[in-house]
């Protein structure tokens, strides 16, 4: 297998955690090619100027965190910049407190190709500011950068100016630019402190307008009320400077559905409501959001999505869609467990990623994979209550057990079917039939 060390490495450690990986996804994605297809046409439409709102349902265990891992993958290839957030009884759309240190997790998490973990805000400005420095030297003829040359400051400030002017018609755009303007000067200056300060601002971290206006001289400041705006005004400016979009992921929906209180819980899909409108009627160009819940988060009537009624209409399913003829374009799209087949290909692939990180020549048969399938399976409650992840987890410990302790009975991880009779499982017998476990084979 042809993988690099550092893939296989974030591989094993988070699955073997039981987490998401955030980098080699593309090595054991497997029974999604379809959902992929869709999210790349989704990414190339947003590049191209529009604006998308998708929800990933599915029951715990089903991937929807890891479609979102791959999103953030495929996108970061695709030069977008991408970040992601958990929504949490403490960071939510709409309240008191709580939507700001939503918004500060998300400018925390902002990701490029080049700083994939986060962190990117000042990677981003800088990188904007050289292009101009450069632009501007090309055009006005300059030799150097040299920061003394007070013509160059001047000229390269008014390219900036100039650029950030276009962000004035959206709502908060105005005192975004002033602020960019002020990172600038204290980029040329040298001045860390007021670099700081600037970031400080644009990640929602001042809590009075007095403070940053003893700070930074604008009145304004990001808070619970207007934090939506900036997001806008982020997914505009990240376009104009360069990039194909801003992607935003939203993982554990489900705690929105949890808020006990109707009156926050409807603020909070109000909030969802104005997003997607927002995105659909072209109110903001380069923007696409997800959101990862369960089924519960958006049909249930009382308290899920379907019980706000705009929300409602917007996201009901296609009519038609089966199993079999799905409807990938609309808003919703409904993630289902992987197959039985998917699930050996992806421990197929595991294998061969374990044996290549730690060196050495695995002899796990495909019919010892197909055992483990049946063994995890035969477990009383176990196709209630088993995912992919526990599978996975558990397996990746098993081969752990094999890589260090050779003379290990095997039997125990495998059970006696691969290797004697065959037997048949009351609850799994289709599972056996498929993968046609025989003695002697």
């Amino acid at each position: 297998m042809k993988i690099k060390k550092r893939d296989s490495a974030a591989i094993i450690d988070a699955l073997s955690s039981g987490v998401v990986p955030r980098r080699g996804l593309q090595y054991i994605m497997v029974g999604r090619v379809e959902e992929v297809k869709q999210i790349l046409r989704d990414l190339d439409n947003v590049k191209e100027g529009a604006s998308l709102v998708k929800f990933y349902i599915g029951e715990f265990g089903t991937g929807k965190s890891f479609i979102q891992g791959l999103i953030k993958q495929v996108g970061l290839s695709k030069n977008f910049v991408v970040t992601n957030a958990d929504l949490s009884p403490e960071k939510r759309l709409y309240g008191a407190e709580k939507a700001i240190l939503l918004y500060t997790e998300l400018i925390k998490n902002l990701s490029t190709s080049t700083c994939p973990e986060g962190g990117a805000l000042s990677v981003i400005i800088d990188k904007w500011i050289s292009a101009l420095q450069t632009k501007v030297m090309k055009d006005k003829g300059y030799e150097t950068i040299d920061f003394s040359d007070e013509a160059l400051v001047s000229d390269v400030e008014n390219e900036i100016v100039k650029e950030v002017s276009k962000l004035d018609k959206l709502s908060g755009g105005y005192d975004f630019a002033r602020i960019l303007t002020i990172y600038y000067k204290g980029f040329i200056d040298g001045d860390l402190d007021i670099q700081r300060k600037a970031l400080r601002w644009i990640s929602g971290e001042y809590g009075t307008r007095t403070e940053a206006k003893n700070d930074l001289g604008v009145r304004e400041i990001i808070d619970d009320s207007n934090y939506y705006n900036y997001i806008k005004v982020m997914a505009q400016f990240v376009r104009q400077i360069g990039y194909a979009g801003l992607v935003i992921n939203f993982d554990e929906a489900i705690n929105l559905y949890k808020i006990t209180h109707p009156q926050a819980r409807e603020k909070n899909y109000e909030t969802i409501l104005n997003m997607f409108n927002d995105c659909l009627q072209g109110n903001v160009e380069g923007l696409y959001i997800t959101f990862a819940g369960t089924p519960e988060f958006l049909e249930d009537e009382r308290r899920g999505l379907y019980s706000y009624g705009a929300l409602r209409r917007r996201l009901e399913l296609n009519r038609y869609e089966t199993d079999e003829f799905r409807d990938l374009t609309q808003p919703v799209i409904k993630l289902s467990p992987l197959s039985h087949e998917d699930l050996f290909v992806l421990l197929q692939r595991i294998r061969d990623i374990h044996s290549f990180h730690y060196k050495y020549k695995s002899d796990v048969s495909d019919d010892e994979l197909k055992a483990f399938i049946i063994k995890e399976f035969s477990v009383p409650g176990a196709k209630q209550y088993t995912t992919v992840g526990h599978i996975v987890k558990r397996f990746i410990d098993a081969l752990n057990i094999l890589y260090q302790n050779p003379d290990f009975d095997r039997r125990n991880i495998f059970g006696d079917s691969v290797y004697g009779e065959y037997e048949q499982v009351e609850e799994n017998d289709n599972i056996m039939d498929r993968f046609q476990v025989y003695k002697g084979r």
